[in-house]
């Protein structure tokens, strides 16, 4: 037994779709986000590395340049021939449409990209955006709209400063089924102030609007961000290993079959981790997942 035979997962789907495997070639396309470029505010939410943005001298290499170094990555590893573009980098609708459907359509001039998978926060999904992923999606290509939602409680929004509360997912969410667009929303379990029944009523709040696909994983303590400074003074307690994988068990056993899970888990870089330490271990927190799924179906 493996995971895939507990879990429906999102390259299950691909790769009965397509038959072979589909893989994301990660995308960084110098966008910024509104909750750090003074918009909304600065500093981007609390468990966010600021280290890693420069407003001033972040140059990503050209977008043919990132998906040719991460296809010679992945064919190397995986052997896969057929990808995902997936701007994943900061909020990948943050830009005027026609800006955005040049990087878009620029991804999906490759003859080996099927499709996108755009992430992005829920108040940056204006109606003409929706409509461009939308006719990328009747033109018979792989659409996905990534959400980031993290939390459906408006006070944990706010104390991780998010920028966004749950109303702007509700709006998103809703005017991209409209569209006919598939959601899948990142969800984030350990957030401080929250246990597990926060986590669980997140999920079904976010099940009831009809998404498409989760991300889950935890949440992990990384250099340079304010948690860090919340974590190091004692006021946060990052979730233990075990507290996580009972709770992802039941995020699974609690989501219909026809969810998919792009995501179980996320691991940070030892440069950058603090804690939990287990966040580095990917393989150990999906192995441990899925013998708790098979321990009680």
């Amino acid at each position: 037994m493996t995971l895939a035979d507990h879990v429906p997962t999102f390259g299950q789907y691909l790769l009965r779709k397509y038959g072979q495997r589909v893989h994301k070639l990660a995308i960084d396309a110098g966008f910024t986000c509104p909750n750090r470029d003074g918009s909304k505010g600065r500093g981007g939410c609390t468990f966010c590395n600021n280290a890693s943005f420069s407003p001033n001298g972040r140059r990503p290499p050209p977008l043919l340049t990132q998906l040719r170094a991460g296809r010679e990555v992945l064919r190397k590893r995986t052997g896969a021939q057929r990808y995902l573009a997936y701007f994943q980098a900061y909020t990948n609708t943050y830009a005027d449409p026609d800006e955005l459907d040049r990087l878009y359509t620029q991804a999906l001039g490759e003859p080996d990209v099927l499709g996108l998978s755009v992430g992005t926060r829920p108040d940056c999904v204006p109606p003409a955006v929706l409509d461009l992923l939308a006719r990328y999606r009747d033109m018979g290509y792989e659409v996905w709209l990534e959400l980031g939602l993290q939390s459906a409680f408006d006070a944990t929004l706010e104390r991780v400063n998010r920028g966004h509360d749950w109303a702007d997912y509700v709006t998103a969410i809703k005017a991209a089924r409209q569209r006919g667009l598939k959601v899948c929303t990142h969800l984030i379990a350990g957030l401080p102030g929250e246990t597990a029944g926060h986590a669980l009523e997140t999920l079904d709040r976010v099940l009831d609007l009809g998404v498409a696909g989760l991300k889950l994983h935890p949440l992990h303590v990384v250099r340079n961000t304010r948690l860090a400074r919340t974590w190091r003074d004692g006021d946060y307690r990052p979730w233990s290993q075990q507290e996580y994988v009972e709770l992802a068990a039941r995020v699974v056993r609690r989501t219909p079959r026809r969810v998919l899970f792009h995501r179980l888990t996320a691991t940070a870089p030892e440069t950058v981790l603090l804690a939990p330490q287990w966040c580095a271990r990917k393989w150990t927190v999906l192995n441990a997942i899925e013998a708790c799924l098979a321990a009680s179906p």
